[in-house]
């Protein structure tokens, strides 16, 4: 995440009423299962994950409103695969700038250009731009959808004492302070964070001196919906620029300013306007929002404290390039979800929760790592460092191993958990699916005969899926475990042009384990009731 200096020239905003809660009106402090802080994306996702799961969720904001400025755009495949998950997928698809392409410019010219998403056959694109305010809106409205979730507007948290097994919340409200009692408190916040503070945490980590402007411009442009980048263009020498097309003919553009710019009077409309025409020429356009920034590249030494549960920017930051921030706090979202409700509903005891930790660890280290060192290729330390970066620029065009050397910021892709233990078996299996991934979309075929995805056929359980191999559908369904959900390949779903037995490099009778969040953490050649089932066990932590 970043330090930010906002100027919105315009804004969208979407307000919602406060409302009085029954908990404000008890006699004695209410205590529920999960609270939730922070209806930003990652609040939303959470609290709608565990909704959804039969979870009885509180999420409160301090705030009546969405949309001051657009802030994060960029929508990786794995979060919209979530977000499919969670209802609102399709809607964003929609309602978004879908971009799979990528260019590197030198000055004018082009150094190379990439395909996030080579291959068909899935459901959600590489990416989606669109306005974060309008994936909030969506979430707001997936939430008002669920019973299970109270989101209560201008409710700030204002204090916090941990006990054993519960947490006690103050929280403020325009009508006064109560208090309410948490099992399990998520502290969504964000990058400045009142729950961090309250518990004295601090983060580890370093803070980057280059200052970048963003501006969203409103222009009609018939420029490529693509992903460009420019180190040194002849309209911002010595420096880089990022543009990328949002809905609505609003365009993102971002400028590096260098560590020792102005913040006051580089974000004047004025002195903005000119360095965009300085870019864009003759074309007419008109500013949407100004911001200036500085980013870090930090984490909390550890995610939970007590009943206290850290996610998203609350508990890592990292640089907006390669789109990394809200795409992580989402998976984070997910990754929490299904574990907190298997320890709740008691299928788990509490140190599966150490998993998350471990495993978003895991990812929150490999997106700093990333941009880290994509802020060190785009704002290099000293003149030495600077010359080296340019001389890989210039081999580029000729050089594949200098174009893999070029870093302008690595696009987030899903995390591979360590976590995930081998099977004997393992090794005997290539293909794309990895253990420890997100399974690979696949298009597939109903017994209806119509079209569909692998993905939005697999629910928010525990799924094994399994590859006929001429025995009975009855016959699998006999090895199935207690908590496990049965798809079965060749009587549930079909796979019509051999797509997904080639990415999950599928022989009659091989057996896959998914998790709840549709990572893979187990499969086999042949299908055998105790070792799925000890597989299940242990990724419920047993």
């Amino acid at each position: 995440m970043f330090d930010m200096t906002i100027s919105a020239v315009r804004k969208t905003i979407y307000r919602y009423d406060y409302r009085r809660s029954a908990d404000q009106e008890a006699r004695d402090v209410v205590r529920r299962p999960v609270v939730v802080v922070g209806a930003g994306p990652v609040g939303l996702a959470a609290a709608i994950d565990l909704g959804q799961r039969g979870v009885p969720v509180v999420l409160i904001d301090d705030a009546d409103r969405i949309g001051e400025g657009s802030r994060g755009i960029c929508w990786s495949k794995r979060t919209l695969e979530i977000c499919d998950r969670l209802g609102v997928g399709e809607q964003l698809v929609a309602q978004g700038v879908t971009w799979k392409l990528g260019k590197v410019f030198h000055g004018d010219d082009l150094v190379f250009a990439f395909d996030l998403l080579p291959e068909e056959g899935h459901k959600m694109p590489a990416f989606i731009n669109l306005q974060q305010f309008y994936l909030e809106k969506a979430l707001v409205e997936r939430v008002d959808e669920l019973d299970a979730i109270e989101l209560r507007w201008k409710n700030r948290l204002i204090g916090l004492e941990q006990h054993n097994d519960h947490v006690r919340l103050t929280i403020d409200t325009p009508d006064g302070a109560y208090k309410l009692d948490a099992d399990w408190l998520i502290a969504a916040d964000g990058a400045r964070s009142n729950t961090r503070d309250m518990l004295g945490l601090k983060f580890s980590g370093v803070t980057f001196e280059d200052k970048f402007l963003i501006a969203d411009i409103r222009m009609a442009a018939d420029f490529p919906t693509e992903r460009r980048f420019w180190f040194d263009p002849p309209f911002h020498a010595g420096q880089s620029a990022l543009m990328h097309r949002q809905p609505d003919n609003i365009w993102r553009i971002d400028l590096q300013l260098g560590p020792d710019a102005d913040i006051t009077e580089e974000q004047k409309p004025e002195r903005v306007t000119a360095r965009l025409k300085r870019m864009l020429g003759h074309r007419p356009f008109e500013l949407e929002w100004i911001s200036i920034y500085r980013f870090n590249c930090r984490r909390l030494d550890r995610f939970m404290h007590g009943r206290v549960v850290f996610v998203g920017d609350a508990a890592h930051q990292v640089s907006p390039f390669g789109a990394r921030g809200a795409n992580s706090g989402i998976q984070d979202a997910e990754n929490l979800a299904w574990k907190l409700a298997a320890v709740i509903k008691g299928e788990a005891g509490p140190s599966l929760l150490a998993t998350y930790e471990a495993e978003r660890i895991q990812a929150a280290d490999e997106n700093i790592a990333h941009s880290t060192r994509s802020t060190d290729f785009i704002a290099p330390h000293s003149a030495a460092e600077r010359a080296l970066r340019n001389a890989v620029l210039a081999l580029a065009p000729k050089a594949e191993f200098a174009r893999r050397m070029i870093n302008s910021g690595r696009l987030s892709v899903a995390t591979v958990y360590d976590t995930v233990l081998s099977t004997p078996d393992e090794s005997a299996f290539a293909g794309s699916a990895q253990l420890g991934a997100p399974l690979p979309d696949c298009p597939v075929r109903n017994l209806d005969g119509s079209s569909g995805y692998l993905l939005e056929n697999l629910g928010d359980g525990f799924i094994l899926l399994t590859f006929k191999n001429g025995a009975s559908s009855s016959v699998e369904t006999q090895v199935v475990p207690e908590g496990v959900s049965h798809v079965s390949i060749g009587a549930d779903l079909t796979d019509p042009d051999g797509v997904l037995n080639q990415r999950f490099d599928a022989t009659p009778g091989a057996a896959y384990l998914l998790r709840p969040d549709q990572h893979l953490c187990a499969r086999w050649r042949s299908l055998d009731r105790g070792k799925i089932a000890a597989a299940r066990d242990r990724a419920l932590g047993r």
